[in-house]
């Protein structure tokens, strides 16, 4: 079964794809900042197997509503909340990457209920400083989405990986250079404020944290740092840069589906 469709709330549209057997336990995927719901596609073929796979598109980015920002977490995770209540699934296993795994973070801490596992890929408790944020917010208001796109495609793939999946690459960073710039700004500075470094201890939903040992953007030391800071989380490295469900897709959804049905 397959529904593509959209949820709406008092101020926010979140558009979505439901895929799976109907019966199936849900998997939500989180998209990165500057994506959509399509950069789980590699995931689809083997996730939807034995999960219904729940994918949307964040606020701010793809179809869903740009609302005027800026954004926070919180706000980003009460919409998958809202998502969930729409589709009246009251627990779910949540996979976000890099700020998809902030919200989920976020979610573990605040609504440990709805979760039934979570995986953290490629993200950070905190990611970058104000500094950088501010800058790229700042780059991003002047030049648009593609004064940017060169350097942050330059750090979600490996050199190698750029050179042999150039057509993977290439559709990735056309997704990016047509995200709404102010729904950018908006996800950017959540990103910016969020700190999870002290609260994590409190997470106690089955937890894998997954890094990339040439990501750049959020390093393996940060995704180490999750793992040893919530209490009873796995983590594992995989050969790829930021975006490891792409460029490592094979290890990455084994090493997912072997957390999730364990």
């Amino acid at each position: 079964m397959r529904l593509v469709a959209f949820a709406q709330s008092e101020d926010v549209r979140i558009h979505y794809d439901l895929a799976g057997p109907t019966a199936a336990p849900v998997i939500v995927f989180s998209n990165s900042l500057g994506e959509n719901f399509s950069m789980w596609e590699t995931q689809i073929p083997e996730f939807q197997k034995q999960f219904r796979v729940l994918r949307y598109d964040t606020r701010g980015h793809g179809q869903s509503s740009v609302t005027p920002g800026p954004y926070t977490i919180e706000q980003l995770a009460r919409d998958v909340l809202t998502l969930l209540d729409e589709l009246q699934f009251n627990r779910v296993y949540f996979c976000g990457l890099s700020m998809g795994g902030q919200i989920g973070m976020w979610l573990a801490l605040n609504a440990p209920d709805r979760l039934q596992k979570l995986v953290l890929c490629n993200t950070a408790a905190k990611i970058g400083t104000p500094e950088m944020w501010n800058a790229r917010i700042e780059a991003v208001r002047k030049g648009g989405m593609k004064s940017v796109s060169d350097a942050v495609i330059g750090r979600w793939f490996s050199a190698d990986y750029r050179a042999k999946c150039s057509d993977k690459v290439d559709k990735i960073q056309r997704t990016f250079e047509t995200t709404d710039p102010e729904g950018y700004i908006g996800n950017c500075y959540a990103l910016r404020e969020f700190d999870a470094r002290e609260a994590i201890a409190a997470i106690h939903v089955p937890a894998l944290v997954i890094a990339g040992t040439h990501d750049a953007a959020t390093t393996p030391a940060d995704g180490r740092y999750l793992a040893s800071n919530i209490p009873g989380a796995r983590y594992v490295e995989l050969n790829a840069a930021h975006l490891s469900n792409i460029e490592d897709s094979t290890r990455f959804n084994a090493e997912v589906s072997t957390f999730l049905l364990s």
